[in-house]
């Protein structure tokens, strides 16, 4: 509890950056591995959060820069949405061996970091990129499934879920609904009200 008292004394970015990067609640630090913490504009209106860095955004350490990373780059661009202009990070900041899917352990152990991301930043809107930003942000049975493409208004942040980037790559029917929430999404930043 002492631990999150400190947490709640970070008053910026930089500091739960920094704070961040000293981090070993968890076996993922093990080995000193790097952490992943997210960037982006510390006053965006639109997060995007995933759920726990690649190889490539691991050795980079920067978030979503690997293919699925390309891809979101792409269907921001289309969407009109600039990168710059958004904040992107992950519910797991370190990367789990192999890319596996992070442990509710892990993600448990990490979430505090992100829960903080959110209070400092204050978005409009979140997007959930998946089924585990989905849990930790939605709700814990929430299936991504079932949810996805939903404006969901927590503490009056709007969530919308939807498919990561990564599931793309492997399934092209994923695509079009994907854009059809990007579309959902720029016509809320922009204060439209979206086609259903």
């Amino acid at each position: 509890m002492e631990w999150l008292l400190h947490l709640d004394r970070l008053q910026n970015l930089e500091q739960l950056g920094q704070y961040c990067l000293q981090c070993h609640r968890c076996h993922l630090r093990s080995g000193n591995s790097p952490v992943v913490f997210g960037e982006g504009n510390p006053q965006a209106k639109l997060m995007l959060v995933g759920e726990a860095p690649g190889a490539q955004e691991e050795r980079l350490q920067r978030p979503f820069v690997g293919p699925a990373g390309v891809l979101l780059d792409k269907i921001l661009e289309a969407s009109h949405i600039h990168r710059q202009e958004v904040y992107i990070t992950n519910v797991v900041k370190c990367r789990p061996s192999e890319n596996r899917t992070p442990t509710e352990e892990e993600a448990d152990l990490c979430f505090v970091y992100l829960a903080r991301q959110i209070e400092l930043i204050r978005p409009d809107l979140i997007v959930c990129l998946g089924a585990l930003a989905t849990k930790y942000l939605v709700q814990r049975e929430a299936t991504i499934g079932a949810v996805r493409g939903d404006v969901i208004i927590k503490g009056g942040i709007k969530i919308i879920p939807t498919y990561h980037p990564a599931a793309l790559l492997y399934d092209e029917n994923k695509k079009k609904p994907v854009w059809r929430d990007f579309l959902k999404i720029k016509s809320l930043l922009d204060g439209e009200r979206p086609e259903a």
